[in-house]
């Protein structure tokens, strides 16, 4: 009786589940209409002076509220470490380093946390994801994008979005499309082939709208083909709107707009920050004379419209109060975040994890260490509530005796930016440098000339002819034209010494010592943090310097250092170094360096290098961890290390993650989204990431000639090993991989089922990435020897085996055919390749399609 009354109760609920399940359906479809039916509704009782002030931002965040069709303010909020607004937030881990955990499900759990803290922020409009590909290094903004490989950012990103949007918040993909650069992106334009944009570019774009189905698109500062993104048909309405079928918004970045008309007919539909070119002004008159229809118009209120009421801005306050600002929560995720990013690249001799029972003193050395630094600079940039530096994460994770140094100068590590240009010595003793007022030495003066054109001709005005002593020498606004300083300097040390400076990233300059130019910056090409040059000098030999300085604004901002090398690093550092059991040296970047709006250098910032040098050689123990949004120069000391971590931008709980890892009570799990080069000099972009100079008026243009080779496509084509392969990460643990067999999916001709065990033949539990490549050697055009088509991370005990499945379909085997402009795969050998890095694929076997 009991079975028979069961199984009648499973009828019934099955029945229910089928009908309700029916009616969502019905219901959706429903739905969807009476969006549209509303959104006609309302689009009807506008005026045309409505219309045009809706499309236009205000208040830098905000857009416009039309109070009378019930047209609520909405807000906006930059991302992606982030909901940045107007007080504390949770920082996550940084685009990138999301991209390192190669893990879709933690993107989905972020996602769906940032919107939740969008939500309790009465935030409608998230401005992320950024997907834009990683072309060098040296771009500023690369810590927010999701590394090189379009396949593994559209499979971050489709989750982040599905999850920011599951909470009622629009997430905004950007920057469409090709900006790789930030020296110079409001004017520089992106060149290149349509097969190269096609498969490198825009596939990320492409899954955000066609799979997530995000609700906005940031069009780019930068042009492309030279033509602004924002004026760019080819990419927003060919492409976006018509090929791909996107709905939404398609917004501008901030200041990307040039001209109203362009951009209105061009498919943009919403100018942020503000309508200063879609504008009434603008507009109105374009539509009486038929230079843009209303009907234009019309589509873009639409938009705004139809998206508002899809996501229940119309009928509900977006402010949440329930959702709490200090989320418990949030900071566990974005805990995870941290502890799945951290990416273990060197562990000579097993140096980590560190044995807490034998490990009694810890020196954390390094400008890194303290305070923590969660994520880079920029509109990114968010002010945590609480952020765990490393230092305090090592304290707290241990009982052993930990003692600090930020091992550089103070004086050193303090060269400000300001209006002045100056030297500071460390010279003697580090902590007794009182005496040392004199910083050029001798009775020397310092010579200010200023000229009225930016090419040093004319007769100067001299402004300023005296000693610098320990005040700063103040150097008047110059507008439009050049200051030369001239000085000399008499050193007390025979040795290198480095020559810093420091301006303005708009600003150029040229340093002479000694009548050689031995440094220049050219306008807009590097970020405002310090470049630097070693330079032997011989002591009591009088060097000159002088600087040819061209200001970008009126109010001249440059700053000189000239620090003699031996002196860099303190002799508190070293002291500590010694007696200590391990080393942690903590170096990198901060916000301040690697920053939206600047490039940074490809070295580490001046005397880290040599920090790390110097400690190594007194402490075999020693442990790099590194802070960047990518790759640095690690040739000067990689050799000398035994253990190397990067932590990216780890977000606020990044110093706990980090402890959590070097005492092994985690294994590492993050994985390289980007290819590491050896040098800058063996880049495929080295010949082509910066525009060659133009003549006043004319565009400076990047010409992307590596074409679909970037990062590892480069590397494993070429046959040459970079310094880290992309997909490369260490484990406390090792992998097998075995039992590769692929097989037809279905009955298409080209979906095939690849399976494989991955085992973990270690001793400690840990996680590993299968990464599955693609090869096409029979190909009618050149392609990549490998590219990346699917990934699973698994997580094992020792001894433990995980069967894998991973499905390829038609695009998995496809290029862009410039001559049909349409995906196509060419009937023939196909390779596939299965393994943990693109360097390390030891399954492989071939397959052969047929048409």
């Amino acid at each position: 009786m009991r079975m028979r009354i069961l199984a009648k109760c499973l009828t019934l609920c099955l029945l229910f589940l089928c009908n309700y399940l029916s009616l969502g359906q019905t219901q959706g479809q429903d739905t969807n209409a009476q969006i549209e039916r509303r959104v006609d509704n309302i689009l009807a009782k506008m005026t045309l002076e409505n219309k045009i002030r809706l499309i236009g931002g205000y208040d830098d965040m905000l857009v416009h509220a039309i109070p009378s069709v019930g047209f609520p303010q909405l807000r906006t909020a930059d991302g992606p470490e982030g909901v940045r607004t107007w007080g504390p937030e949770t920082a996550y881990a940084a685009g990138i380093a999301l991209a390192a955990t190669w893990n879709p499900d933690m993107a989905r759990r972020l996602g769906e946390s940032m919107g939740s803290d969008a939500r309790a922020e009465g935030v409608h409009i998230l401005l992320a994801p950024g997907v834009n590909i990683v072309r060098a290094p040296m771009d500023g903004r690369d810590f927010e994008y999701f590394g090189e490989d379009p396949f593994l950012a559209s499979r971050i990103a489709v989750p982040f979005i599905q999850g920011v949007q599951s909470k009622g918040v629009v997430a905004t993909v950007k920057h469409f499309a090709a900006n790789n650069l930030e020296y110079g992106r409001s004017y520089v334009s992106s060149d290149m082939d349509e097969r190269t944009l096609r498969e490198i570019y825009l596939p990320a774009f492409e899954a955000a709208v066609k799979e997530a189905h995000v609700g906005s698109v940031m069009s780019a500062l930068n042009l492309v083909n030279g033509e602004y993104a924002a004026e760019n048909r080819h990419l927003n309405v060919d492409i976006l709107k018509g090929e791909w079928g996107f709905d939404g918004i398609l917004m501008s970045d901030w200041g990307a707009v040039h001209n109203g008309v362009a951009s209105a007919n061009a498919g943009l539909d919403l100018e942020m920050a503000s309508g200063q070119f879609m504008s009434l002004e603008t507009l109105l008159p374009a539509i009486e004379s038929g230079k843009v229809s209303e009907s234009t118009i019309d589509d873009k209120v639409r938009r705004i419209i139809r998206t508002a009421v899809r996501f229940g801005f119309l009928d509900r306050e977006q402010l949440d109060v329930n959702i709490p600002l200090f989320n418990r929560a949030a900071n566990k995720i974005a805990l995870d975040s941290a502890r799945e990013s951290i990416t273990l690249l060197k562990n000579e001799g097993h140096v980590l994890p560190l044995d807490r029972a034998k490990i009694k003193t810890i020196a954390v050395i390094g400008p890194n260490a303290w305070p923590a630094f969660p994520g880079g600079g920029g509109s990114s940039q968010v002010l945590p509530f609480a952020p765990v530096s490393i230092l305090q994460g090592i304290a707290d994770a241990t009982d052993a005796k930990v003692l600090y140094a930020r091992g550089l100068s103070a004086d050193a590590a303090g060269l400000p930016l300001e209006n002045d240009v100056y030297a500071k010595t460390v010279y003697g003793n580090a902590l007794e440098r009182a005496a040392t007022n004199d910083v050029w030495g001798g009775p020397e003066t310092v010579k200010i000339e200023a000229y009225t054109d930016k090419d040093f001709s004319g007769t100067p005005k001299i402004l300023h002819s005296r000693r610098i002593d320990a005040a700063h020498l103040h150097t008047p606004i110059v507008v439009g034209g050049s200051i030369r300083y001239t000085a000399s300097f008499t050193p007390i040390f025979s040795e290198s010494h480095l020559f810093l400076i420091s301006v303005q990233a708009e600003d150029s300059y040229k340093l002479w010592v000694n009548g050689e130019q031995v440094l220049e910056k050219k306008a807009g090409y590097d970020s405002q943090s310090t470049n630097w040059i070693e330079l032997p000098l011989e002591r009591d030999k009088t060097a000159s310097i002088r600087i040819d300085y061209v200001p970008s604004q009126g109010h001249p901002q440059i700053s000189l250092g000239v620090l003699p090398e031996s002196q860099l690093v303190s002799e508190e550092a070293k002291r500590i170094a010694k007696q200590a059991d391990a080393v942690i040296v903590s170096v990198g970047f901060d916000p301040s360096v690697e920053c939206e709006g600047h490039e940074r250098p490809f070295a580490l910032p001046w005397g880290q290098d040599r920090l790390i040098q110097t400690i190594s050689a007194l402490n075999k123990r020693t442990i790099v961890t590194l802070t960047s949004g990518g790759n640095v120069d690690m040739r000067p000391w990689l050799d000398r290390v035994p253990a190397l971590v990067h932590t990216w931008y780890p977000g606020q709980q990044g110093g706990t993650a980090l402890a959590e890892i070097i005492f092994g009570d985690r294994s590492p799990e993050g994985h390289l989204p980007v290819t590491f080069d050896r040098s800058w000099e063996d880049s495929p972009v080295h010949n082509s990431y910066y525009a060659p100079l133009t003549k006043q008026g004319e565009i400076p243009r990047v010409t992307y000639s590596e074409g679909v080779f970037v990062g590892y496509r480069y590397y494993t084509s070429k046959n040459i090993t970079p310094q880290f392969p992309f997909g490369f990460g260490l484990s406390y643990t090792n992998f097998s991989f075995t039992h590769l067999v692929v097989t037809p999916a279905t009955s298409k001709v080209d979906d095939y089922s690849v399976d494989f065990d991955v085992t973990n033949i270690g001793k400690v539990s840990g996680s590993d990435v299968a990464q599955l490549y693609v090869g096409d050697p029979s190909s009618a055009v050149i392609r990549p020897e490998k590219e990346l088509k699917g990934f699973d991370k698994v997580r094992l005990e020792p001894g433990q085996t995980k069967h894998i499945s991973i499905k390829l379909d038609s695009r998995s085997f496809a290029y862009w055919d410039v001559i049909h402009s349409a995906w196509h795969v060419d009937p023939g050998r196909f390779t596939i390749y299965v393994g943990d890095s693109s360097e390390n694929t030891p399954l492989k076997t071939d397959i052969v399609l047929k048409r």
